[in-house]
């Protein structure tokens, strides 16, 4: 039986949709927190108005359009995934004040020491820099934790398709593929 969420809330255990991390990893995403639509796909940006699948594929960071329930496969590729806020899911304006754990996922940062750490919104990263989204420009950032570096992207949630930018997306792609080259 599937059991229907609400909006926004705390996630059930039922609904948890583990890190995807690994040491070596050239890239890890973060978002925010698992909007509804995932959580209850138990698989991250299922919504199918969210364009992360599309960009990742359209802008070379995986060779084939992933379907939200591979995000596995993900490692294949060199690519890990996470969200500032692990035990709660809705859109971002739903999240309580409390729900970002910036210490949790530095932690995370720091074990696998991944190339880069690209956060999926504004949002995301200035939970994660305590600084306000007004401040933080999409592109590479100032700022490093040890020997990741720090990128912003545009959201690719339907929700913030109006300040949508691919071209972020595209200068990210370009900073892996000169990690392997």
């Amino acid at each position: 039986m599937t059991v229907s969420l609400p909006r926004s809330g705390l996630l059930p255990p039922s609904h948890d949709v583990p890190d995807l991390l690994a040491p070596g990893l050239k890239l890890v995403l973060c978002g925010t927190a698992l909007g509804r639509r995932s959580a209850q796909a138990r698989a991250y940006y299922a919504h199918p108005a969210n364009l992360f699948w599309r960009t990742l594929h359209e802008v070379g960071l995986t060779p084939e359009r992933l379907a939200p329930t591979e995000y596995p496969r993900l490692l294949d590729y060199g690519i890990g995934l996470t969200d500032l806020a692990k035990r709660h899911f809705g859109n971002d304006a739903e999240l309580p004040a409390d729900a970002f754990d910036r210490a949790a996922l530095e932690a995370k940062i720091r074990r696998f020491a991944p190339a880069l750490l690209a956060f999926t919104s504004k949002r995301a990263a200035a939970g994660f820099l305590e600084m306000p989204t007004g401040r933080i420009a999409p592109g590479p950032q100032a700022q490093a934790l040890g020997p990741t570096r720090l990128f912003v992207l545009s959201s690719p949630s339907g929700s913030a398709r109006r300040s949508w930018d691919p071209s972020v997306w595209a200068a990210l792609a370009a900073q892996v593929r000169a990690l392997e080259g």
